[in-house]
């Protein structure tokens, strides 16, 4: 009897916790006025996260009857990729989700979503989401405020024409040399597509962003002195553990008895500080001998932070000038994250789509050929005339963008949010606004009854009803959606501002290889074509959030083979 006390007490009283919890929340909710889902387990409860990641059967009780299990839909990590806009279709474009926790007000209205990423004072970054971006320190993804202008002032500059012209002819160099070895793989074709294009993005970011230029077989991929990992991998199990680093501080990840798998990135993080540390020694020594050739993000953020340093002499608040060697590293581990992976990922779904659809592979390679005499020209008079490459690039992000959520919180005050009819609710200070983007991308009402279904020709207006087959025409203009229907980057002033960059990389890419290849996919014993293709479309549909980002669960399962044009 003592025993079943004791083990139903605190059951009990989490019950009762959990439910007086509820009912409060319930009760704020019910005077914004938007539709209301329970849910007796908060979306970020590590618990519960712990419980679904172990046993994802436990999802399955979104099949109750009479809408009991709904809660079960939007309470898992990424949830969005797999529902696209059904919820909203059922509930609504705005709908509040009540959970113990606190409530979580989801917007899929183009309306709300724009006004929310335009009111950067009124909606903010919810520091405890965004807290383990901090691990090598404070950058431009993760401040508020003045801090948020001055990490904005001092980075935003380097991301300007002359950047993006080194983007174009780095990325068709890193290019050139990854379709050489795709191509030497013959008709047994390669799987390592996500693993290369991750290798062309990062050596693109490194020459661009940091002035370190490598052949495509070498330079991240091969251990550099005085290191014990890769930069790549050390990066790559950085990017891959960032939960981790919201529940144990790094410092702590190389102690004797953690697990391997811990001290394993322990050491990744001391790898990838070590290599962020040579490589602002480099640019500081260039800096000083006057060698320094191409301006790049590196040299930007040195130059504020030898202005923090001669504003300390000065005996100034440096906090309102320059960067310190900290917020440095934490800004170059922020722009590998934003500006390699997201891309990486970006072009290896484009590549297998483009696989699956051949018919657009024609339709890209037509604009290629109109430009083909000057594709290796000048950055300027070729970017602008290859439309149907950025189409795919647009219609990649609108379905399988590395993004499927972007969350931010009412501030300390109220705010008043209105949809697209009209209507205006307001929210409770401190309320949590998670804004869907996969279900914004997919809304029928935006982008038609063939919202799920992947068509790059819907972005020009020329080609809006014409097939992927048609004649390429001078003129053509990407379409006008509603503001807040497309927001890969976000919206507003905190924008993305490597939007450009990601842009001229990706249409580099896609243009320099099918300009000389086409790709299709390596057949099963007994496969048609038609089947090949659908498994290329299970392949990509088959993704889930790793990390933070949107990734195939199985980017191996299926071989592309790569075809020299005649």
């Amino acid at each position: 009897m003592a025993i079943l006390l004791f083990l139903g007490t605190p059951i009990l009283a989490f019950v009762v916790w959990t439910t007086f919890s509820i009912f409060r929340n319930y009760q704020l909710a019910r005077r914004i006025g938007l539709p209301i889902l329970i849910s007796p387990v908060s979306t970020l409860n590590p618990f519960w996260i712990l419980l679904w990641r172990g046993f994802p059967a436990i999802l399955s009780l979104k099949h109750l009857p009479w809408g009991l299990g709904t809660w079960a839909r939007c309470t898992s990590m990424g949830w969005a990729f797999q529902d696209k806009h059904k919820l909203h279709a059922e509930i609504g474009p705005l709908f509040t989700l009540v959970t113990p926790a606190a409530n979580e007000v989801t917007v899929a209205d183009p309306e709300a979503a724009h006004a929310v990423l335009a009111r950067r004072k009124d909606y903010i970054k919810p520091a405890a989401m965004y807290e383990q971006l901090n691990v090598f320190g404070r950058n431009l993804n993760t401040v508020e405020g003045e801090e948020w202008q001055r990490h904005r002032r001092l980075t935003a500059p380097s991301f300007n024409e002359k950047t993006s012209s080194l983007v174009w002819e780095e990325a068709r160099r890193q290019a050139r040399d990854m379709a050489s070895s795709w191509f030497r793989q013959g008709r047994q074709g390669t799987t390592e597509v996500v693993a290369d294009t991750a290798t062309l993005a990062l050596h693109v970011l490194t020459c661009a962003g940091f002035g370190e230029s490598y052949p495509f077989n070498q330079g991240v991929r091969k251990v550099a002195k005085g290191h014990a990992m890769t930069y790549r991998d050390s990066l790559a199990l950085c990017l891959s553990n960032i939960i981790t680093f919201a529940i144990i501080p790094k410092q702590y990840l190389s102690l004797s008895f953690f697990p391997q798998k811990l001290r394993k990135l322990g050491q990744a993080v001391q790898e990838f500080q070590q290599y962020m540390e040579e490589m602002l020694a480099r640019e500081r020594d260039s800096g000083a001998k006057g060698t320094s050739e191409t301006p790049n993000l590196m040299s930007a953020l040195v130059r504020a932070s030898d202005e923090d340093a001669h504003a300390k002499d000065s005996g100034q608040r440096s906090s309102k000038l320059g960067l310190t060697d900290e917020e440095i590293f934490g800004n170059i581990f922020a722009y590998n994250l934003a500006g390699h992976e997201t891309t990486a990922n970006t072009v290896a779904y484009a590549l297998v789509l483009l696989a699956a659809h051949p018919q657009y592979q024609d339709w890209v390679r037509e604009e290629i050929m109109q430009v083909q005499d000057t594709l290796a020209g000048d950055y300027n008079s070729i970017f602008p005339r290859l439309q149907r490459c950025l189409a795919v690039m647009y219609e990649t992000l609108r379905l399988y963008g590395s993004i499927v959520f972007i969350p931010r919180a009412a501030s300390h005050e109220s705010q008043k949010l209105v949809n697209r009819k009209g209507d205006a609710f307001v929210l409770p200070p401190s309320t949590s606004v998670n804004l869907n983007v996969q279900a914004l991308h997919t809304d029928p009402k935006t982008w038609g009854p063939d919202s799920l279904s992947w068509r790059p020709s819907r972005w020009l207006t020329d080609t809006d009803r014409r097939t992927a087959s048609e004649k390429v025409t001078e003129g053509q203009t990407f379409i006008s959606v509603p503001k807040g229907s497309f927001i890969p980057w976000a919206d507003g002033p905190r924008v993305c501002p490597g939007q450009k960059f990601a842009q001229v990389e990706f249409v580099a890419v896609i243009a320099t290889l099918l300009g000389k290849y086409r790709v299709k996919p390596v057949l099963e014993a007994g496969q048609t074509e038609a089947d090949g293709r659908k498994s290329l479309l299970e392949m990509v549909d088959d993704s889930a959030i790793f990390a933070i980002t949107l990734q195939m669960n199985q980017p191996r399962k299926v071989a592309l083979v790569w075809e020299a044009l005649g």
